[in-house]
């Protein structure tokens, strides 16, 4: 079956010239959230559709790495600066794309974010 990527799109609001990462206005709203994420990841893996599924932290504690020089270069950050970030993702295995976005459409709504589906590719 193809495999596909669900992505969890989340704003980066900028705050007194710092960005605030956080996609819920309060933390009722984000524990509820955390839940019904919880409860859908629990059905995707029941339906065996689920390959592996991962939150991540805020882009600022990423590091991007070069190596294309002859030598590693380091950077603290984010790869290129945005408004939005990745805040998580799942890989599933579906029969097909409908299968995937409507998939997406159920994880969209318990993290209450925007959920992209991309194919892998050479599938």
């Amino acid at each position: 079956m193809p495999r596909y990527l669900l992505s969890v799109h989340h704003s980066a609001d900028v705050y007194n010239g710092t960005r605030k990462y956080l996609a819920y206005d309060s933390e009722e709203e984000m524990n509820q959230a955390f839940a019904d994420t919880g409860a859908f990841n629990d059905r995707l893996a029941a339906s065996g559709a689920l390959v592996f599924v991962g939150g991540l932290e805020p882009p600022e504690t990423a590091r991007t790495v070069d190596g294309r020089a002859g030598g590693t270069r380091v950077a603290e950050g984010p790869f290129a600066p945005s408004n939005e970030y990745i805040g998580g993702f799942w890989v599933v295995d579906t029969p097909d794309v409908q299968t995937a976005v409507d998939l997406a459409a159920q994880a969209s709504k318990a993290c209450r974010s925007a959920v992209e589906v991309r194919p892998f590719a050479g599938q």
